[in-house]
């Protein structure tokens, strides 16, 4: 008989531990008083049932839900500048060049490998003065499919003389999204540069926080590179929404104070989850509602 009953505990503590386990869809819904709103108006979500979890993602920039597992983007452009200074007579012996298929070994084997474009009638370099600023050049062409662009300066010597000095005296790479926002990706301290010698070790490209410096031996032949680090400005990380409810607490409305700031067309995901620790599964209910905020 004892048997019998350790039977039926054991069976009944199964069917109690599957149910506890059992997960189903959050009975989901919210709701606003309306549609339209001004910028800087508290926008009230009132909810309706009782999920686990709650995230939201406004569709601002940085919270839009669609991008959440996004790791690229398309649209960006690379805009590269910097400012030159050649020295010691005008010998125009640097060329500008850029690859997007370096593959980020800096020696001479993986730099002669590479496809490289000289973009030098691109820019303007000093011809004796300083601070001679290049102009702004659009790398788009080469970062367009999510490519990476390398900027390398290269100075080369030809015969044997007293030889010229070039300094880059200023670097700036940047992002320039669809909008026109630009956001920085380098300055000459941050481009991670590295020094690759051709020809004449004895004179190498010089690189400090400040500025990039070369001038090649009068007894020797010179072909020196100096190349930045890899720029994508394509490369986007994914968005997050922001968890405004667990299983530890109870929430029936969300007031959203300071999150419309621009005016606009706005879809609002609410994204409701059970989960269950045990097994891992998890259970998820959607719900959007398009806000236009005005002026």
């Amino acid at each position: 008989m004892n048997k019998i009953i350790s039977f039926f505990s054991i069976c009944l503590l199964a069917i109690s531990c599957t149910k506890r386990d059992e997960i189903k869809t959050p009975a989901f819904d919210v709701t606003t008083s309306s549609t339209t709103y001004k910028v800087g108006d508290t926008i009230t979500f009132n909810f309706s049932g009782d999920p686990q979890n709650i995230v939201f993602w406004p569709g601002t920039q940085g919270r839009v839900y669609e991008y959440r597992d996004r790791l690229f983007t398309v649209g960006n452009k690379l805009l590269v500048k910097f400012n030159t200074y050649q020295q010691f007579g005008v010998r125009n012996n640097l060329t500008v060049l850029v690859s997007n298929n370096f593959n980020g070994t800096y020696d001479t084997t993986n730099v002669k490998a590479a496809t490289w474009t000289d973009i030098t009638s691109r820019v303007t370099l000093s011809q004796g003065a300083d601070q001679v600023q290049s102009g702004t050049v659009d790398m788009s062409e080469f970062t367009d499919g999510n490519k990476s662009a390398t900027i390398a300066f290269r100075y080369i010597t030809t015969s044997i003389m007293t030889q010229n000095r070039w300094v880059i005296r200023t670097f700036n790479a940047d992002k320039q999204a669809p909008d026109g926002t630009l956001t920085p990706m380098a300055v000459m301290s941050t481009a991670n540069w590295k020094a690759v010698s051709f020809q004449n070790p004895a004179a190498v490209w010089s690189i400090t926080s400040a500025q990039l410096l070369l001038q090649g031996s009068a007894n020797a032949l010179d072909d020196d590179w100096v190349l930045s680090m890899s720029f994508n400005p394509n490369t986007a990380s994914p968005d997050k929404g922001i968890p405004i409810k667990n299983i530890t607490t109870n929430l029936s409305k969300y007031a959203a104070v300071g999150i419309f700031t621009t005016p606009g067309t706005y879809k609002v995901v609410f994204e409701a989850t059970n989960a269950s620790y045990a097994n891992d599964k998890v259970e998820s209910a959607l719900k959007e509602i398009t806000l236009t905020i005005t002026p």
